[in-house]
């Protein structure tokens, strides 16, 4: 009998957003960096560009042609690393294209410039000074105003004043007192300190927004629709793998008994007349060769979408495959989960299931493990299943393997696998699924 333990834990909390006051000095580093950057990527792509277009008639504009676009290459991938703490996305850079080994010289300074993507940095090097001088003059004034603002009151005795003078809280109408000027310079002060992390933060994302359209848009683009391409794979290769399985499952299993209990029924048939005795011993086989099919069947069905899995969710389903072990289970899984509220997608739930189901198949047939922990949780927008035993060990995953099943059908869905596994174990297998 095997021991099934179920457990509950909150789900996970999404990762907390980073702090106004750090992302402001994130934003602002990168603005007021930014400017500088683009004056000097500016000076250098525009002189070298007019240079080797100058020259591109003779055999020298080529090669300064091809320097630049390598220069320009260099600012961009400076940018490129400055991008993700604003855009709090990964780095992307793109694949330039690489000479052929052997090239000669010519050859080789011909590549950046049949390169576009080269052409979009040379874009990006000589147009974002426009963009960066916009965002650095707006930062600075912001910052400028929410300084000088809310400490107007720690200076204004400082400066200097004659009766001519007329001071903006005259001009409104607020008195030429020093408290209502005190009063109104602090109060613009406080409006430009409220609006400081918007303001910078539009500032960086104008920015950032710029360079991520000409420097890795295209990269992005084609990093897409490769996973796309591999996700299509993975879908068609893991549902053949099912359809197989399912194909022999049906064959070795419920189309025997049905074939045996098919001869069972024609015999009985015949005895019938002859030996009505003989007969109903037959029929008496036959009832338990249906009463085996059935249950069979409904073996193959929870191992494609069980009733339970529909019906009240992901956790219920789990505990029921668990306790169906042959070796004890721990089950821990998100309380939230089987919720109306915290329920997944049937698609996510359906192909979490199948990778439990898989997983622990593989524990009870290979592994050799005296026990096995299993943990789903839900971790920002990721469903993560953990299956740890304390096995031999040496899974890995290979084609036509269970693993290799289910790394297909994560990848279909937007997952992955990792399998660690050292020989003489223990083995973790951790799935990670968008969900």
């Amino acid at each position: 009998m095997s021991a099934a333990t179920l457990s509950t834990v909150p789900v996970a909390d999404p990762a907390a957003p980073r702090s106004i006051v750090r992302q402001l000095g994130v934003d602002s580093g990168y603005v007021l960096l930014g400017f500088p950057l683009a004056l000097a990527s500016f000076i250098v792509l525009i002189a070298g560009l007019a240079v080797g277009t100058a020259l591109a008639v003779t055999v020298i504009g080529l090669p300064i042609l091809a320097g630049v676009l390598y220069a320009a290459r260099g600012f961009a991938d400076i940018e490129r690393l400055r991008l993700p703490p604003v855009l709090h996305q990964p780095r992307i850079r793109p694949h330039y294209r690489a000479p052929d080994p052997g090239a000669s010289a010519w050859r080789r300074i011909f590549v950046p410039i049949a390169d576009a993507q080269s052409w979009l940095d040379l874009a990006h090097g000589c147009l974002k000074v426009v963009v960066s001088l916009i965002a650095f003059v707006t930062t600075v004034v912001w910052w400028a105003g929410a300084i000088a603002g809310s400490l107007y009151w720690a200076y204004d005795w400082l400066l200097p004043r004659t009766p001519a003078d007329g001071s903006l809280n005259e001009l409104l109408g607020l008195g030429g007192s020093g408290l209502a000027r005190i009063g109104l310079n602090t109060a613009i002060g406080v409006f430009f300190l409220v609006t400081l992390p918007i303001v910078v933060r539009g500032c960086a994302l104008l920015q950032a927004s710029f360079g991520r359209a000409l420097l890795t848009g295209v990269a992005e683009m084609r990093n897409r629709i490769t996973v796309l391409e591999e996700q299509k794979r993975a879908a068609v290769s893991a549902e053949a793998t099912a359809l197989r399985r399912l194909e022999r499952d049906i064959h070795d299993g419920p189309q025997q008994r049905l074939v045996r209990l098919a001869m069972d029924l024609g015999r009985a048939q015949q005895q019938l007349g002859s030996d009505p005795e003989a007969a109903r011993r037959t029929l008496d086989e036959a009832l338990v060769q249906t009463r085996e099919t059935l249950h069979e069947l409904r073996a193959l069905s929870r191992g494609i979408a069980p009733p339970i899995l529909i019906d009240r969710g992901l956790p219920s389903a789990l505990a029921a495959l668990a306790s169906r072990g042959v070796i004890p289970i721990e089950l821990t899984v998100d309380s939230e989960l089987g919720t109306p509220a915290g329920r997944l997608d049937p698609a996510v739930e359906s192909t979490a299931y199948f990778v439990v189901a898989e997983a622990l198949a593989n524990v009870a047939k290979h592994s050799g493990a005296s026990d096995c922990w299993l943990t789903v949780s839900r971790v920002d927008h990721n469903l993560r299943i953990e299956v740890l035993d304390d096995g031999v060990g040496g899974a890995h995953v290979s084609k036509g393997h269970g693993l290799a099943g289910i790394a297909d059908r994560l990848r279909a869905n937007g997952g992955m696998l990792s399998v660690l596994s050292p020989p003489g174990g223990p083995t973790e297998i951790r799935a990670e699924l968008p969900c």
